[in-house]
């Protein structure tokens, strides 16, 4: 080992400290120069204008450098503390695993893969939304016709997912496929739009439906007050957030855990279901479309409500980087986890009808509940308990790979830096977690979840048909680029005039402030896209850069590296 001694400086700032690689502070492991240096936050020893501390300067100026040079830099800065260690040090390393790179290390597998998507597309959409496909749609046969529909079209959109995410094997799904076919500006409008509407306002509708569910045994014959409900959607937020932020094997470990859970009961549902039809409990089956909804308005939000329930289709997508082997585990994944959620899906309708009218559908608070309540009695609690593991896991999912769009999107700057560092110690992108789970916290407030539902989507599918857009646009420009899946042209081209009619058919059946004040938040990002990120004004950097410090120091996170 070095027998170089560190101490503070004791008078001034030397020259040495200037350099962002000076050797004094170089063998101090920044797990402890984090705590050397926190102190003198806490006092308030600053010199005005250095961004420097009299106590313990040189090792917070040597931080701040770390947290700004090159990922290169760092790299070698690594390599020269263990080439300087010495003969002895070198005998003992022979037996000792290599020092991980500071980037989200490739940690899910296929079966991990499977389950986020099957994880996070049954959640609280086939216990919540049945009601609203059926309202839409008007009878119990274009309403399974609808539930079919959907299935198809997210497994026509994931095989296009899958080429785009074996060809540009970046995180972030959209945003990285905007990015390649259009520019930074679409791909900033999307990021904008996704990390402070879209993804988090998603993450609340889930744990609004999780906290309905848990509280509802709790309150027999009456609806669970709505505090109760938001403080249990709040608690869910932050104990999801907590988990990923400790590990990302632990979170896919509840993934996996949660999604066999949900499987469970709705292979429960199935059963029960083919049971009654096999008594003969056809009823509700025959005739069944009579008083079909004509409106084409009406059969688009029937679709909405639906997508929603299989939305998720993409999320593997936004973890690309994490994914090991996504060449061959992505599609893999897409072929497994969508066909068998769409038919579970079917089954589970089919399954509702048999015990169920279409009135009485329409009129039940919790689908899933009554269900369990005329069939499965006494054993009628299982199903609440297992709705619960279901939007708890879906919620979960939502977390894990929201956070990703957030951290690519901070790496690319597109958003705050801070956004898309690592923790030092666990390896997860902490800040961009807890970031969107601060935004979900705020989009409880509102607490209609229709509203929301119809919100979210009419601004997810212009971006799931500019995606698709993007893989056409992506044949012609970019044709040198290697593609392990690829799909005929003629898929994405029902993806992008889906996605059209999905946008524009509710709008123009009937029109809504609503949709207007979508599109004005889409477009408010370019007042921000031009000054700082096009223009990159100098006084919002110099305001950014001890915040960031601070919160670099809290949270003992630091920029990811490149591995490269």
């Amino acid at each position: 080992m070095s027998n170089k001694i560190w101490k503070p400086p004791t008078g001034g700032v030397s020259s040495a400290t200037r350099s962002p690689r000076f050797s004094l502070v170089s063998d101090i492991p920044v797990p402890i120069l984090l705590h050397l240096t926190w102190p003198s936050i806490i006092c308030g020893f600053t010199v005005p204008g250095l961004k420097t501390f009299e106590v313990h300067g040189a090792s917070l100026r040597w931080f701040s450098s770390y947290t700004e040079m090159d990922e290169g830099s760092i790299r070698r800065r690594k390599e020269s503390q263990n080439s300087s260690t010495g003969h002895s040090l070198d005998c003992q390393t022979k037996d000792q695993q290599p020092v991980k790179a500071i980037v989200l290390q490739k940690d899910i597998g296929l079966l991990s893969g499977i389950c986020l998507i099957v994880g996070t597309m049954i959640g609280s959409g086939i216990f919540i939304s049945p009601k609203a496909v059926l309202l839409y749609s008007g009878a119990v046969g274009p309403c399974l016709l609808i539930w079919a529909a959907c299935g198809v079209l997210a497994t026509l959109g994931a095989l296009c997912y899958a080429e785009l995410g074996t060809m540009i094997t970046k995180s972030g799904g959209e945003y990285s496929y905007i990015t390649e076919a259009f520019g930074p500006l679409l791909a900033y409008l999307y990021s904008w739009t996704s990390i402070m509407v879209l993804k988090p306002s998603s993450f609340a509708i889930i744990t609004l439906s999780f906290a309905e569910y848990a509280a509802t045994p709790f309150y027999p014959g009456c609806t669970p007050p709505l505090v109760v409900t938001k403080c249990l959607s709040a608690a869910a937020i932050i104990v999801i957030v907590t988990v990923n932020c400790l590990s990302v094997k632990l979170a896919s470990y509840v993934q996996n855990f949660l999604t066999v859970a949900k499987l469970f009961i709705i292979l429960v549902i199935v059963v029960a279901g083919m049971v009654m039809l096999a008594r003969g409990n056809t009823e509700n089956l025959s005739n069944s479309f009579e008083g079909t909804s004509p409106s084409i308005g009406a059969i688009g939000l029937a679709f909405y409500n639906g997508l929603w329930a299989y939305d998720g289709w993409n999320q593997l997508n936004f973890i690309t980087e994490e994914l090991k082997n996504p060449s061959r585990n992505m599609p893999l994944a897409i072929l497994i986890g969508i066909p068998l959620v769409s038919v579970s899906y079917v089954l589970v309708n089919v399954a509702y009808f048999t015990v169920m009218t279409a009135t009485e559908v329409l009129l039940s608070p919790a689908v899933a509940l009554t269900f369990g309540d005329r069939v499965l009695y006494p054993l009628s609690w299982i199903v609440p308990l297992f709705v619960v593991f279901s939007t708890f896991g879906s919620a979960n999912g939502s977390c894990f790979t929201a956070s990703r769009l957030a951290y690519v999107s901070g790496r690319e700057g597109h958003m705050i830096k801070i956004l898309s560092y690592i923790s030092l110690k666990r390896y997860t992108p902490a800040p961009a977690l807890i970031f969107n789970g601060i935004l979900s916290i705020f989009y409880i407030i509102p607490a209609d979840i229709n509203t929301l539902i119809n919100y979210f989507s009419f601004a997810q599918w212009v971006f799931y048909g500019l995606t698709a857009l993007a893989l056409i646009v992506l044949r012609f420009t970019r044709k040198e680029l290697h593609r392990p899946v690829k799909v005929p042209i003629v898929i994405p081209g029902v993806i992008v005039l889906v996605s059209c009619y999905l946008v524009l058919a509710p709008i123009i059946d009937k029109p809504e402030l609503e949709y207007l004040y979508c599109t004005i938040f889409i477009f408010s990002g370019l007042l921000l896209y031009y000054p700082f990120v096009h223009q990159k004004v100098n006084w919002a950097r110099k305001l950014m850069r001890p915040i960031t410090m601070h919160l670099q120091l809290l949270m003992e996170v630091v920029p990811p590296e490149k591995t490269e």
